[in-house]
């Protein structure tokens, strides 16, 4: 599965802090709203929780795609 937008993006930088616990990762989004990242960790995992796995493709001012899997055998 797949979820896109076209927002501000993200630099490498970024995404290899993504889906951290012990990195902040909060910007300002498209319209200057405020993330925790929270939601990321905890989508992660339920994700891993389910056997599957999440990952982020990004380009800096060309948005961001979400790519996850999950198989249903998890604990």
């Amino acid at each position: 599965m797949k979820v896109s937008d076209s927002g501000i993006g993200m630099p490498p930088e970024l995404k290899s802090k993504l889906f951290l616990l012990s990195e902040k990762t909060s910007r300002p989004g498209t319209n200057g709203e405020m993330s925790t990242g929270l939601g990321l960790l905890l989508c992660k995992e339920f994700i891993e929780k389910h056997g599957g796995r999440i990952w982020v493709e990004s380009e800096v001012g060309k948005g961001s795609s979400f790519y996850f899997t999950m198989s249903g055998t998890g604990n």
